[in-house]
């Protein structure tokens, strides 16, 4: 296993992080997880040199903090950093912050967190952040000595968010989702570049871009990574390409089987990681090109559709259309418009002021007609 270097603290990080979210479960319920599996993947990961494990209060349907704590007994929570998160989301006032972390504790059974993180702080979630005076909690937090980093997850729409909280505070890190899809999107690298600026280590999290970029890979993809002489997973393709950047401290994965834990630990134990050539770069150039020809609607995310009067995520709806046809992930864009991008599956009036305000000029009611014809009609 290759590790970096915490540069605050001086703390050795393996490379490849544990993501607690995916775990293997029992007929097909998130909430069940299958403990006796999902404990031996981790602590097969760990005799193999993982040693940060990455959890939060929502997971596996509040399960997964459990199910760690039950993990990472037997001398197991001695050899790892233990990272968790703080759902503001469930917070009403200040002092339900308290409660949600003692909860947490106890889940994990554990006296302290090694890392804690306030959880996807994005634009409207940052109102929340700022009334229940998180920094002052996470301050505290720190200071009793429960808590030894005190850091954020970040899902926001722009880099000028993710600096202004770097800014605003001394985190002790930071997490972005970032891939090769993803570089320019949320903090995206310049967010990464601005964090390794003022000295705060980067923790990666949907490095396979929820498993897009692993599961249903194109044959006209499959057919580009060939062209390199060296042989490799897309797995290992995306691995490398996050691994470049020395910014990142630890590339998180949520695995779901022994096999997906046994392939990354072999993929981050390279020697050779860190170094991508021209030809490489190249070789990723032409997989994202060949991507983005599939995309069917030139949405940007700027929101400015936003506000809808029926309360749609309208760019979270037609990212779930893209998806369909650039990564072929019904069942995954499905799971995701009934769990947050859609739950209540409200119907678009085409009352056309979105129309008005997309710069891109794209046909706003077509396109949520077709997202509700493709997943309200799934129960």
């Amino acid at each position: 296993m290759k590790y970096r270097t915490n540069i605050r603290s001086g703390e050795q990080v393996s490379l490849l992080g544990f993501g607690m979210m995916r775990l293997p479960t029992i007929g097909g319920d998130l909430s069940k997880i299958d403990e006796k599996e999902a404990i031996s993947m981790l602590r097969y990961a760990i005799d193999s040199g993982v040693n940060y494990v990455d959890t939060a209060y929502a997971y596996h349907g509040g399960n997964s903090e459990t199910v760690t704590g039950k993990a990472l007994k037997d001398g197991y929570r001695e050899k790892v950093s233990v990272a968790t998160k703080l759902p503001l989301w469930d917070a009403k006032k200040t002092s339900d912050l308290s409660e949600i972390f003692e909860t947490q504790l106890k889940r994990l059974d554990m006296e302290y967190i090694d890392y804690y993180l306030v959880h996807s702080i994005e634009d409207e979630l940052y109102e929340t952040f700022k009334s229940l005076d998180v920094y002052d909690f996470v301050k505290k937090a720190k200071d009793s000595g429960k808590v030894k980093k005190i850091g954020f997850s970040y899902h926001g729409s722009t880099t000028k968010l993710f600096k202004e909280l770097l800014d605003d505070y001394d985190w002790d890190f930071a997490q972005i989702q970032f891939n090769f899809m993803d570089e320019n999107t949320q903090a995206g690298l310049e967010g990464l570049r601005y964090a390794g600026e003022k000295e705060v280590p980067v923790i990666i999290m949907e490095p396979l871009k929820g498993g897009l970029l692993s599961k249903k890979v194109p044959d006209s993809v499959k057919e580009l990574y060939k062209t390199y002489p060296v042989k490799r997973s897309p797995a290992e393709w995306a691995f490398r390409w996050v691994a470049e950047y020395p910014e990142v401290l630890t590339i998180l994965s949520g695995m779901s089987t022994m096999t997906q834990v046994e392939e990354n630990i072999k993929i981050l134990s390279a020697d050779d990681l860190g170094t991508f050539t021209d030809e490489e770069r190249d070789v990723i150039a032409k997989v994202i090109s060949e991507y983005e020809c599939k995309i069917k609607y030139a949405c940007t995310g700027c929101k400015y559709c936003l506000p809808c009067q029926e309360g749609l995520d309208i760019p979270g709806m037609i990212e779930l259309v893209n998806n369909i046809g650039v990564y072929d992930c019904f069942e995954d864009s499905l799971i995701a418009y009934k769990g947050w991008v859609n739950p209540k599956s409200i119907k678009c009036s085409s009352c056309g002021k979105c129309l008005e305000r997309c710069p891109q000029k794209l046909k706003i009611p077509d396109i949520m007609a077709e997202c509700s014809a493709l997943f309200d009609v799934v129960k």
